[in-house]
């Protein structure tokens, strides 16, 4: 099974990506995760993409697509993926029909997770996320048990840039300028499905494994 998920930043793709992805035993590919790696190692990709994510942009196409196409090109994503982060523009959808057609990979269905601005502003603001291992954690929704301070590894708890209030913003905006085309693009070719990413998580979650797990036609919105 090889499904997309689509929404604003702060809609919980990452979240219900994982979760997903373990219950289903397939890999998460995250474009996030990748570039985050990037820019821990300090690579010439990962200063790149460090000086657009800081400012709330995305990072150039030609970068992203180089960096799916070698993901693609692995054994596990052969079995199935859920994509998270990519496609986020149209050009990016067409060089990704590309790129599955040369892996032999057909889409299963992209799920869109749809969240008013305010709710997400909300939730990216009060994430923190740790230096060391990567767990995320919210100010209000999920608390670390000490303040700044990791409970899975003793790390650093800190807040990424493009989560300030101001970024986030700017990134929604570029959102709805850039990868809202792709709600159509999608639609069109009867592969999307929209869930309310704005309700509770867990609702959200169960009604995204019914339509995955296949007990919840894709083809039938």
């Amino acid at each position: 099974m090889h499904y997309i998920l689509l929404g604003p930043p702060g809609a919980g793709k990452g979240t219900a990506a994982v979760r997903l992805a373990a219950e289903l035993g397939i890999p998460h590919i995250s474009t996030g995760d990748m570039f985050r790696e990037a820019i821990k190692a300090g690579s010439e990709l990962g200063k790149l993409a460090d000086s657009c994510i800081s400012r709330g942009n995305l990072v150039p196409d030609d970068v992203t697509v180089g960096i799916v196409r070698d993901r693609m090109g692995q054994e596990d994503a052969r079995r199935g993926f859920i994509l998270d982060g990519f496609p986020r523009t149209i050009p990016q959808a067409e060089a990704l029909d590309g790129i599955l057609a040369e892996v032999g990979i057909s889409l299963d269905g992209v799920i869109l997770m749809s969240a008013p601005e305010e709710i997400v502003v909300k939730r990216l603001s009060g994430r923190r996320i740790c230096r060391e291992c990567g767990k995320i954690y919210h100010l209000v929704n999920m608390p670390p048990e000490r303040p700044g301070i990791c409970d899975a590894c003793g790390g650093e708890l800190y807040q990424r840039p493009d989560d300030k209030p101001a970024a986030v913003r700017s990134r929604l905006e570029e959102y709805q300028e850039k990868t809202a085309a792709l709600v159509d693009y999608y639609r069109s070719r009867r592969q999307l499905v929209e869930v309310d990413a704005g309700i509770d998580k867990e609702d959200t979650y169960r009604e995204m494994l019914a339509m995955m797990s296949g007990s919840n036609d894709l083809s039938q919105e």
